[in-house]
């Protein structure tokens, strides 16, 4: 199911993302002249996971003090983590400084606000979801990551990097998701289609 918002909306939610499109949609030229296909796709990737802890408002219950950091941890890959530490480095969102933690493949991940599943083993990322109930934001990158429970899952298409979302998962999640996110995703799915 695809939500239309008005055309405002849809500006100003453009305009937020636009360091991720950008990056996106630079194509070609821009991945030999940047190290590569795959550096660029992580620091795309990177960049769309800071911006989407603002897209996303959290039960109380997530934060056990109320100025506490909200909480990244990444699964799988340490590049992605040292990258999401580079770009939290003094940031804040809604007034919260940001952590991120790397966690082993092999770890039970701790609860924490975002967590992200490296790799494309869709059987992998679905055993550290099930793995992982005090996530709230789940967010993968294999082929069907939805299914397994994923809130957000990233995809390339026509070499750039999108993303789909479930709506289910993130209620499941107790995650409300602004209208401005669900605007420029892929595909939104709701229920269990």
């Amino acid at each position: 199911m695809k939500i239309k918002l008005p055309d405002r909306t849809r500006r100003l939610a453009c305009r937020a993302l636009a360091l991720p499109l950008f990056l996106a949609a630079a194509g070609p030229r821009a991945l030999a002249d940047t190290g590569g296909a795959q550096a660029l796709e992580r620091r795309v990737k990177a960049a769309f996971l800071y911006k989407f802890l603002g897209y996303a408002e959290f039960p109380a219950h997530a934060f056990a003090d109320p100025g506490g950091p909200l909480t990244i941890a990444v699964v799988g890959s340490d590049d992605m983590a040292a990258e999401l530490a580079r770009i939290a480095t003094g940031r804040a969102v809604a007034g919260r400084p940001i952590a991120v933690r790397q966690v082993g493949m092999h770890e039970a991940p701790p609860p924490v606000h975002l967590l992200f599943v490296a790799g494309s083993d869709a059987e992998r990322a679905g055993r550290v979801l099930r793995a992982a109930p005090g996530a709230f934001l789940t967010v993968t990158e294999c082929d069907g990551g939805l299914r397994y429970g994923s809130v957000i899952n990233f995809r390339i298409i026509d070499e750039r990097v999108r993303f789909d979302v479930s709506l289910d998962a993130a209620e499941k999640k107790n995650v409300k998701l602004s209208s401005r996110l669900l605007t420029v995703a892929n595909r939104v799915q709701k229920g269990g289609s």
